[in-house]
């Protein structure tokens, strides 16, 4: 079967806030990455290995997976085995003003501590099961966005957003920028000077803090960044050219190698 008949991507405009994944009968293995959303997800059948900041982990059928905005992770499955998966995407800056109001607060705070993880729980894995399901109807809607930052209010606290909060100071000046909307401006020199440091010696202390190589991070937000046009319904093109990428070819390889389907094929996944 096609990798991308195997990826379907669901939305629906009475939440846009929410993207659904669902993966079926695949091998696709990812590089590291991190996403600009939370995410919260379950396994329907096989096993992977589950790398973050506290793993590896194994998951496998039942399994729930949470994963915050800025964490950079992999889930693979195990070598020669398929797997099967549905993953819940939710917008950071709608989840944390959504949680404030089941929290009773005014405003909502910086950034939502949601420590990411695996969890075997059976009861939880009932309801991440439901609310990862395309959503049909204004009703399906309302019913995940009131459920959703109920639970999430009970899982998370109010802190910093956890690339920030888990960095050595000195690397804050970097991340600052490569967050700041201008990354495909932005240089590996430029950065290691912003902090203070040589090259080589940013690239180590980076890659040691954030899991990843400036560069790659870098790649991985252009990635994001496209993603998120794509959404939206803007061209391929244009989007490759927003977000700096040398070409439409440029942006199908970087993308494929992230999302494991292309971006035409994730653009024009129906709702």
């Amino acid at each position: 079967m096609p990798s991308d008949r195997q990826h379907r991507i669901h939305r629906h405009p009475a939440a846009p806030w929410a993207e659904l994944r669902v993966s079926v009968n695949t091998r696709d293995c990812y590089r590291a990455h991190a996403h600009a959303e939370f995410s919260v997800g379950i396994v329907d059948a096989g096993c992977a290995t589950f790398h973050h900041p506290g793993g590896p982990q194994q998951v496998r059928a039942g399994s729930v997976v949470l994963i915050e905005p800025g964490v950079v992770h992999s889930c693979n499955p195990l070598p020669g085995n398929i797997w099967s998966y549905r993953m819940l995407f939710i917008e950071s800056e709608w989840l944390r003003n959504a949680v404030a109001r089941a929290w009773g607060l005014a405003a909502p705070p910086d950034g939502l501590e949601w420590i990411s993880r695996s969890i075997e729980d059976s009861a939880i894995a009932h309801w991440v099961d439901l609310w990862c399901r395309p959503v049909t109807s204004q009703a399906a809607a309302q019913a995940l966005a009131t459920d959703l930052p109920r639970w999430v209010a009970g899982q998370t606290r109010a802190g910093q957003p956890w690339d920030w909060a888990h960095v050595p100071a000195e690397l804050i000046p970097a991340l600052t920028a490569m967050q700041s909307g201008h990354e495909m401006r932005l240089t590996v020199q430029t950065l290691a000077e912003a902090c203070g440091m040589s090259s080589s010696r940013f690239i180590r202390r980076f890659q040691a803090a954030c899991g990843m190589t400036p560069g790659s991070y870098l790649q991985n937000l252009r990635v994001n960044g496209a993603r998120r046009l794509l959404s939206q319904g803007i061209p391929l093109a244009d989007a490759a050219h927003a977000m700096g990428f040398a070409d439409q070819a440029h942006l199908q390889r970087a993308f494929k190698a992230h999302h494991a389907m292309t971006p035409g094929n994730y653009r024009s996944v129906p709702s």
